[in-house]
């Protein structure tokens, strides 16, 4: 059994809970940073809408209903099968899931949309600039409309003693490269000494590999694709996350 750290916001760290349980594995839930719809209406959106872009299922649990009425009918580019599923959920009738990156959602989108199409983008006062960038490449007008923040949750060392027990920490589970800096922030108690150096990172991206010092833990591995199926399997990796090895970063 390895015992592993889980550290995605909820509602997916109790959903990745029961999934490594029904592994076999031991997990312990410790998000590391909260979502918050913004407070007031988001900006709005002038003149018509061609299509809608959402990268996360929070821009979307955390959008006003009527924001999303209005939105229902326009085809959807969601940039996962989850977040297509969520989409689904919240009534939209029209949706197309990329691979589950930036990358692959703006080719799907320039590839059905023309030049100087208008697609309200659901997202995050924190992002990162990727599509947008991408989009403005594609001669696409894509407006961010910000739903939702994301906000830190600070342990106290004796919080952590409560949440973590005894038992050594064997892998940790990182899905942005927000949660990989908020891992190496926390003040640990005194009795789990330097565990990190003991313990195996798993990594959504290379991007959040790229947050965490070499050296700073015994192993950090990246899952060959942006899914959380693809971080799982590296669980199965030879020496089940206890035995330090250089950086080896997954095929990208």
């Amino acid at each position: 059994m390895v015992t592993v750290l889980v550290t995605r916001p909820q509602p997916g760290a109790v959903r990745t809970a029961r999934r490594l349980a029904e592994m076999g594995h031991r997990p312990v839930e410790l998000p590391l940073t909260r979502t918050t719809a913004l407070p007031g209406p988001p900006a709005s959106l002038d003149g018509p809408v061609d299509a809608v872009a959402v990268t996360s299922a929070n821009a979307l649990r955390h959008a006003p209903p009527a924001l999303l009425a209005r939105l229902a009918e326009r085809p959807c580019f969601a940039v996962g099968e989850r977040t297509a599923a969520t989409a689904r959920e919240h009534g939209f009738r029209s949706v197309t899931a990329a691979n589950g990156d930036a990358n692959s959602l703006a080719d799907l989108i320039s590839s059905n949309l023309r030049p100087g199409s208008t697609i309200a983008y659901l997202t995050g006062r924190i992002r990162l600039s990727d599509l947008e960038a991408q989009a403005a490449a594609a001669g696409l007008n894509l407006v961010a409309v910000e739903t939702y923040d994301t906000q830190a949750i600070d342990y106290r060392p004796q919080d952590l003693a409560e949440r973590l027990g005894t038992e050594p920490i064997d892998a940790v589970l990182l899905y942005s490269a927000n949660a990989a800096e908020r891992l190496l922030r926390l003040r640990w108690p005194e009795s789990f000494g330097d565990w990190m150096s003991q313990a195996t990172c798993l990594c959504m991206s290379q991007r959040v590999a790229e947050r965490l010092p070499r050296g700073a833990v015994a192993r950090i591995l990246v899952a060959p694709e942006p899914s959380e199926p693809a971080l799982l399997a590296l669980l199965a990796e030879p020496s089940g996350g206890r035995d330090p090895a250089p950086f080896q970063p997954g095929p990208m």
